[in-house]
């Protein structure tokens, strides 16, 4: 299906926030007016990706997962989820999920892997979560622990009590010791709520920043890891990866939790 370059397009919008090339010049113009709205979501998208370079080596690391189930993964930049798993672990299996045409488009960029790993991309629906773990099973062993990404996607649903059934449906179909990582951006700044209100009337598929609290629920029932729910440059800040804007606050907060 060819692209709609008269509508920006969220994965295309984010691309060109945290510095890809696969953008058109309507994502751009969007961006560039939401940036002079709100300037700070410009380094929300670049922690945001930050933050999931560090939950991943976290997980790959000290934890010992070697499977990946990335749902929602948008266009593929620096540093997506199987680059960095495969450094920490060359036998990492990753599973990349998405339904979307433009990205389904450039799938092909991610299905690189370590001789010893798998990469591999399904398309798939997040609104139908038996039918992600059904084809998920195909490359990942769902009798072992999982680390379930889903990253800056969940704004994409429109009621929050459905989000959160979408997360506690795929969590069911994964065993103990698999793990949930979640960013996603918030309503914590006058900036923000504005910056979405103008992404959202730009024609784009509306996105829908939610409070700490609601962010906080996608982990009821989960043991939380240190430091909790906090806003993504919080969260285990080292010195292995690139380093985050010098910002007093991001409007987007996140958390890594372990299934009991």
């Amino acid at each position: 299906m060819p692209a709609d370059t008269t509508k920006p397009h969220s994965a295309r919008f984010w691309n060109y926030f945290v510095g890809g090339e696969d953008h058109y010049e309507v994502d751009r113009q969007v961006g560039d007016e939401i940036k002079k709205i709100f300037p700070g979501l410009a380094d929300v998208a670049v922690t945001s990706r930050h933050f999931l370079g560090r939950a991943v080596r976290h997980l790959a690391g000290e934890v010992g997962i070697r499977q990946f189930l990335d749902v929602g993964t948008g266009l593929p930049t620096a540093g997506n989820t199987h680059q960095v798993a495969q450094r920490v672990a060359p036998d990492a299996r990753i599973a990349y999920v998405d339904n979307d045409p433009v990205v389904l488009g450039h799938a092909s960029a991610l299905l690189t892997s370590t001789p010893e790993g798998v990469t591999a991309f399904l398309d798939a629906d997040l609104y139908y979560p038996e039918a992600v773990l059904e084809a998920a099973g195909a490359t990942l062993d769902l009798s072992r622990p999982v680390a379930l990404m889903i990253l800056n996607t969940l704004g994409h649903v429109t009621d929050h009590d459905q989000a959160c059934d979408l997360v506690r449906r795929l969590l069911a179909g994964l065993p103990s010791g698999s793990h949930l990582v979640i960013s996603d951006s918030t309503a914590t700044s006058e900036g923000m709520i504005a910056a979405s209100e103008a992404y959202n009337a730009s024609g784009a598929v509306p996105y829908h920043v939610r409070s700490i609290g609601e962010i906080a629920a996608y982990f009821d029932g989960l043991d939380l890891v240190d430091p909790g729910i906090v806003q993504v440059p919080e969260w285990r800040p080292d010195t292995q990866g690139p380093t985050d804007p010098a910002t007093a606050a991001v409007d987007a907060y996140c958390g890594v939790g372990r299934k009991l």
